[in-house]
């Protein structure tokens, strides 16, 4: 990969998402990467803050000094979560990255394709549920969807219980 290098983890602050984003701060994050958590939310009839104005094209990219700050997220919907504050404000201080926030609204299965292209990516990190067979040809994998229709290198890292 190329010496200024995005790295996308997909983030939805759940059990896998997390457990994706500590995989990548330790195998793939390298010193002057720019580390960007793609965050994907419901679609909605949202009426004020930020969200209304970049429904369509994704949120700016927000700083991890601003999605660090409660008041800042909630413009976006969103809260921020304790455990992956500190896994990017480690790898922020440890591995000299800069670390980045871009939100998105809509089908996330869409949406992650979307942000690889727009922003652009050099890869992209998703965690994986570890949806039975079932439940994946009922609702859908987000990873696999990611994998086969993503224009950058994709990695699903596995979520074990």
């Amino acid at each position: 990969m190329e010496a200024d290098r995005r790295v996308g983890v997909a983030v939805d602050f759940s059990a896998s998402s997390k457990n994706a984003l500590k995989w990548t701060v330790d195998n793939v994050i390298r010193k002057g990467d720019h580390l960007i958590l793609v965050t994907i939310r419901p679609e909605g009839n949202y009426e004020e803050g930020e969200m209304q104005l970049w429904e369509v094209t994704g949120s700016p990219f927000i700083p991890l000094s601003e999605f660090s700050d409660p008041v800042v997220m909630k413009k976006y919907g969103m809260k921020p979560d304790p455990e992956t504050l500190d896994i990017v404000n480690t790898a922020a201080r440890q591995k000299e990255v800069e670390v980045l926030m871009k939100i998105f609204w809509g089908d996330p299965r869409e949406k992650l394709c979307e942000a690889i292209d727009t922003i652009p990516l050099s890869c992209i990190i998703v965690g994986n549920r570890g949806l039975g067979k079932l439940k994946r040809a009922i609702m859908g994998s987000v990873s696999n969807y990611v994998v086969n229709n993503g224009s950058c290198p994709v990695t699903v890292v596995k979520h074990h219980d």
